[in-house]
């Protein structure tokens, strides 16, 4: 064998130990990402009861009659005794406000009937005192007042801000603990999070409380989503 043939012989050699070796950092190096790769989506819940803390009562009602002068002071009357309702319940003046007034005329077999509608609001942070004036509304029917159909007070939680970072920290350790289970059943581990998305907030009447007859509760349940990538190890 001339050195030729040495040369040639050496450079084969050369060349199957380099394709074998990065056939093999290859091969490895996919391995590797694979398991990088690997992870579980799961879902994290987390739930907070609350109390309102704003209540609006919407009141609409109404006087008809068959001259204007008539209606009218009917419908002052009306206000008065609806002020007065308020008041002996311990609300402020300003706490009953008027929001609009509409008048509708026509004829019936020839004779003019109007009808005055006034709607007030009532605003007010006094959730317990917004109870007691709801508990105690019959007394504006013994006033006069009949209130319309869609008069209803409303309870509303305006610091969902003030809850939000503990309930998500909340329902992320809720899905941590849903990966760490599925992670024990495979036989695998959880690592750090992958991506994350942050479902909305939903505010409802804790279960089996308000919701009948258009009537509604203050105390809320306050409930988030998230859903977390975690890689699995």
């Amino acid at each position: 064998m001339d050195n030729r043939d040495r040369i040639l012989l050496g450079s084969a050699a050369l060349l199957a130990f380099g394709l074998i070796t990065g056939g093999y950092l290859l091969g490895d190096g996919l391995t590797r990402a694979k398991a990088a790769d690997r992870s579980v989506t799961v879902r994290g819940l987390a739930e907070k009861d609350v109390t309102a803390d704003l209540a609006t009562w919407s009141i609409s009602y109404a006087a008809t009659g068959f001259d204007l002068p008539t209606v009218r002071a009917e419908i002052d009357n009306n206000t008065k005794e609806l002020q007065a309702y308020f008041r002996s319940i311990g609300f402020p003046a300003d706490a009953l406000t008027p929001v609009g007034a509409g008048v509708n005329q026509y004829l019936n077999n020839g004779v003019n009937t109007i009808t005055i509608t006034q709607r007030m609001l009532l605003r007010t942070t006094d959730i317990a005192r917004a109870q007691k004036a709801v508990a105690q509304q019959f007394d504006l029917v013994r006033r006069g007042v009949t209130l319309q159909e869609g008069s209803g007070m409303k309870y509303s939680f305006t610091r969902l801000n003030d809850v939000k970072p503990t309930m998500v920290a909340a329902a992320t350790r809720d899905a941590r603990a849903a990966a760490e289970q599925f992670a024990k059943d495979s036989g695998a581990g959880v690592g750090g999070i992958k991506s994350a998305t942050q479902g909305y907030f939903s505010i409802d009447a804790r279960d089996g409380e308000g919701g009948d007859g258009g009537s509604d509760t203050p105390y809320k349940k306050v409930r988030v989503v998230t859903t977390v990538d975690f890689y699995l190890k």
